[in-house]
């Protein structure tokens, strides 16, 4: 179990760097967006490379921010009856749900997209629109992101089995180790 909980560790502080530098994304684009709507309104200028810049850096913003927000235990959740069980059926409900829900998602989607995103990068992939962006980077950053989720969640089994049989505390608000 130690070993195991070396690599959950490893992964938690992967995301978490991650998380941080999705963080600074999360300046970056609303400074792009604030200078895009001055530049629009002041000047009547408007590039597609710009509102393009500003989706691409949303899209990296949620996909790359996923596996960060799911170890800090911020995804929304229908809260119920989840919050009335006792600890160790939270786990059980954890465990299982990212076993058979959250594990399943993430490789079906990635099988999906895999052929799409490797068409997107042999073709060097270009936005339609004039003074567009190279479409294939963000698609490249779709199985990325799906791989630092998929992680967090291998992550999020490991502290759970440890929590489950005493390796391990966790603390209430999010699924971190108890020091």
């Amino acid at each position: 179990m130690r070993a195991l909980l070396l690599i959950s560790r490893a992964i938690d502080a992967l995301n978490e760097r991650v998380g941080q530098l999705v963080a600074w994304l999360v300046l970056l684009v609303t400074l792009l967006s604030a200078v895009n709507a001055g530049v629009r309104y002041a000047f009547r200028y408007s590039s597609n490379a710009y509102l393009e810049a500003q989706w691409y850096l949303f899209g990296l913003i949620f996909l790359w921010g996923a596996g960060w927000t799911l170890k800090h235990n911020g995804h929304v959740r229908v809260d119920v009856l989840y919050s009335r069980l006792p600890k160790r059926a939270q786990l059980w409900i954890d465990l299982l749900g990212t076993l058979f829900f959250l594990l399943p998602m993430v490789g079906l989607v990635l099988w999906l997209s895999w052929p799409i995103v490797m068409e997107s990068l042999r073709i060097r992939e270009m936005s339609p629109d004039a003074g567009g962006l190279p479409r294939w980077p963000i698609k490249l950053a779709l199985p990325i992101g799906l791989v630092l989720l998929g992680l967090q969640g291998f992550s999020e089994i490991i502290k759970r089995i440890a929590a489950l049989t005493g390796h391990l505390e966790l603390s209430a608000e999010a699924s971190e180790e108890v020091v």
